[in-house]
């Protein structure tokens, strides 16, 4: 137990530095996009003498130093700013965006895992069939072919020629159940690609497991099948799958910008794309630090539960 304790500490602080060193590069980056924020914002109409109070509101005439300073005091305060351009809090922007992010990213992971781990699980009781095969090559194609492009077929076959589903992928005030109707072409063109990786890391992984000793000794006393694969199995083989899936909260989170443009959802992914083309650093910086601060939250309860699946972490034992 003190060994997982240990573990826990170290991790946190390792979380907590990550977390420090994404706010220097997101300030950094960010304040190195090209283009005059007080234009793209104000128009090219404005008078000189409302540009100059418009840049002083946003503190770009201070010097870097002090704009990170300002932005570091902000987000220990838990204000991250407020967005000249409508004057509603940033914090107000981006929390309201993140329930319709997170529904689609959590959507598109569940039915990957879903649908993913049994087909891995089958692949690799299957092994060199015509099944194993075929579902091989489609999840190739499913990791190879970016979520945009298969939102736009999705969108073309099952919108514009058979009319099933509507176009659009949001909508603020409709039912659940149209909210849900509208959410499966997105969730599915999110999710198909982690399908694929799902499939074939867990495939990869069960075949190494079912060779393991235990589960030929479950198998000699008597066991089913189903209880072999599903607790015993596929219970060790699922760790190596589980960072990935953690990591793919997060990459998920940022895939879902075009997701949300392309099936015009309002998301963090639509208010990313909106403040970076009208260079709003104060809404892009905040947005993307909690963005980087969940993708980072997610991997470390990802990473401690480990624990959960497999005694040896748990107990300090390699």
């Amino acid at each position: 137990m003190r060994s997982f304790e240990g573990r826990l500490t170290r991790r946190c602080i390792t979380a907590l530095f990550s977390i420090l060193g994404a706010m220097l590069v997101i300030f950094v980056l960010i304040n190195s996009v090209p283009g005059d924020p007080a234009t793209a914002l104000l128009g090219p109409g404005a008078t000189p003498e409302f540009s100059q109070r418009f840049i002083r509101e946003m503190g770009l005439d201070q010097p870097v130093y002090i704009r990170f300073g300002m932005f570091f005091r902000q987000v220990l305060s838990g204000n991250l700013g407020t967005d000249v351009a409508t004057g509603r809090s940033v914090n107000q922007i981006v929390f309201s965006a993140l329930p319709s992010t997170f529904s689609l990213a959590f959507a598109a992971m569940a039915l990957a895992c879903l649908v993913g781990i049994p087909a891995g699980v089958f692949c690799a009781v299957h092994k060199g069939t015509l099944a194993d095969t075929l579902i091989a090559m489609v999840s190739v194609v499913f990791v190879s072919v970016p979520s945009f492009i298969l939102g736009i077929f999705l969108l073309v076959i099952f919108s514009i020629w058979l009319q099933w589903l509507p176009v659009l992928g949001g909508v603020e005030n409709g039912t659940l159940g149209d909210q849900l109707i509208r959410m499966i072409l997105p969730t599915v063109a999110l999710s198909l690609g982690w399908i694929g990786l799902i499939a074939r890391l867990v495939r990869t992984s069960m075949l190494e497991t079912l060779g393991e000793n235990y589960i030929r000794t479950a198998r000699a006393y008597g066991l089913s099948e189903r209880l072999v694969l599903y607790k015993y199995a596929l219970k060790n083989a699922i760790i190596p799958t589980l960072a990935v899936i953690g990591m793919g909260i997060g990459r998920l989170l940022g895939g879902a910008v075009l997701i949300e443009i392309l099936f015009a959802r309002d998301g963090v992914g639509t208010v990313l794309y909106n403040s970076l083309q009208a260079r709003n650093f104060s809404v892009l910086q905040g947005t993307v630090f909690v963005v980087v601060v969940i993708f980072v939250m997610v991997n470390l309860l990802v990473e401690l539960s480990y624990s959960l699946f497999d005694p040896r972490i748990r107990e300090g034992r390699s």
